[in-house]
Order: structure tokens, then sequence, then C-alpha cells
């Protein structure tokens, strides 16, 4: 067959896009952050407050966070069409969301050992500073966890559903980047109620153990997203409902069975399969791709037929 007749059948393996609206708000996003992480420091240094420093490093972790998540939606963008990618660019962007859950872990444990740290050796809080820049904190990051909320339809799902009917539209990345700015929302409140409970009823242990309570939510966040992007990245999504409709499709017809069947994802909501059926009297090749066009969450399917004769 002629080489241009080929490109006829040839088609384009990017499954997924990348969102333009996404690139403004993790923008908008980081400027927010940067500005405050900034202000924070400066002042830090000019009025000798740890309060303000601390935190303000602790924001420039988040900030980094986000940035990583930038970063591989513009990488992701700009290699879309290289054939290098097998199956296009998404992964960049689960490889994304997999380095900010190991930051998110690393933010976790620094916040227990500072914790602990203050259990065994308290120092004395300056606690209408240190409440100026928690309140400070809480409502940036409520600004920012609105801005990456907006447009966004499934942000209250649990990061650890796979139900393939209704859970696919998920991004991860930025799921991760949200995560992120909710944490830091997260120890602000743990703050304000750590440090009013201090200064009114004289309980100073509230502070460390806000703290500890505190990382153990973002263990836990960490957790779920290191697990859910490394089944990605590892091809490990295993998703029982959809092998099963097309293991009912396919072997609607007595004739034809399913002997192997590879399943993997390769975009948030498109699979790639590769199919073996064996059957007695084996049908054309396209009329079993007929069969699993609506299946809508295949986009490359391959499969080869064994011709089964008694």
């Amino acid at each position: 067959m002629h080489q241009s007749n080929i490109k006829i059948y040839q088609h384009l393996h990017d499954f997924h896009e990348v969102k333009e609206s996404n690139f403004k708000k993790l923008l908008i996003v980081i400027i927010i952050t940067t500005i405050t992480m900034f202000a924070e420091i400066i002042f830090g240094i000019i009025f000798n407050s740890m309060a303000l420093l601390s935190d303000g490093w602790h924001m420039a972790t988040h900030g980094s966070a986000l940035s990583i998540t930038f970063f591989t939606y513009f990488i992701a963008k700009k290699y879309k069409n290289d054939t290098g990618y097998a199956f296009g660019t998404w992964k960049v962007e689960i490889l994304g969301a997999y380095t900010s859950a190991i930051l998110l872990g690393v933010i976790g444990i620094y916040v227990i050992y500072s914790s602990i740290e203050r259990i065994f050796h308290p120092l004395l809080i300056q606690y209408n500073q240190a409440l100026i820049v928690a309140i400070l904190g809480l409502l940036v990051n409520i600004v920012c966890a609105i801005i990456l909320n907006l447009g966004e339809q499934n942000h209250h799902q649990s990061i650890h559903e796979h139900e393939h009917k209704n859970n696919h539209n998920h991004d991860l990345n930025m799921q991760s980047a949200y995560l992120h700015v909710i944490a830091d929302a997260l120890t602000s409140v743990f703050a304000i109620i750590a440090l009013l409970g201090a200064k009114l009823f004289q309980l100073n242990s509230l502070d460390p153990l806000m703290g500890i309570l505190s990382s153990i939510l973002i263990f836990r966040w960490s957790f779920q997203l290191l697990r859910d992007t490394s089944s990605i990245l590892l091809d490990r999504d295993k998703n029982d409902l959809l092998q099963k409709e097309i293991r009912d499709i396919i072997e609607s017809d007595s004739d034809t069975k399913i002997s192997d069947l590879h399943l993997w994802k390769v975009g948030q909501n498109s699979y790639s399969c590769i199919i073996s059926l064996v059957a007695k009297k084996p049908k054309e090749l396209n009329v079993y791709k007929d069969l699993l066009r609506e299946v809508h969450e295949l986009s490359h399917i391959s499969i080869e037929i064994i011709n089964c004769k008694q």
C-alpha cells in the first residue's frame, strides 16, 4: 500500500486536552501566593517576627507545589503532538501531581516535627501578631481555593473513587494544587483556634496539638494522592466495571470469547485497550470495533482475532 494511503488510516494519539482555564487560574493563585510569601518574609525580618517568617517560608513550599502543577500543564501542552509520547502527554500532569503529593507529605513531616519540638521546648507566643498572620494566611488561601474551584464540577468528590461512569473528569493535577491550598488553609484554621485558646484560656498546649492534628490530615491527603497517581503511572488503574462492559458486549455473540484483555488509562476520561478474541466463525474486524463504539471511554482499540476451528 502506498505511503500516502496509509496516512488516511492513521489517527492522533493525544487523548487528553489541557484546559486553558487551568493555566489562568493557577497563574493567578501563584501570583497571590508569591506576593503574600514575600510580604510575610520581608515584614517578618523587619519586625523580628518568627511567626511571620515561618509562615512565609511555609507558604513558599506550597508556592513551589503550585509552580510544579503549572509547569506540568505547560509541558503537556507544548509537547501535545510529539510522537515520542506514545499515548500523549497526560501522564506528565500525573507525574506532576505525584511529585506534588510527595511535597505535601514533606510539609506534613515538617509540621509534625515543629509541633513535637514545641511540646518539649515551648516558646513565648506573641498572640496578637500571630493571630493577624494566621487570619491573613486563611483569607489568602480561601481566595486561592475559590479561584481554583471556579468551573470545577467534581471538586467535592473523593479522590479515591474510581467508578468509571461518574469520576473520569477529575483532574488529579489540579486536585494536588487544590489540596496544597486547603492544607495551608487548614493549618491557619487550627492555628487560629490554638492561639485563641492559648490567649483566652491559657491552653498553650493547644498550639502543638493542633499542629499534630493538621499533619495527620495532610498525611492522609498525601497518601490518597500518591496512591491514585502511582496507580496511573504504573498502569495499575484496573477498572473492573469497564472490563465487564467490554466483555459483555463482545461475548454477547456466543461464538466469540475474549482470551486476553489489557486496559490502561491514557487520559482523564480515556482508556486504551488490546483485545484478543477467539471465535470459530470470526467476523470482520470492523464489526467488533463498531460494537465497542458505545463504550465512550475507549479512545484507542487494538484487536487480535484468533480463528479457532474444530
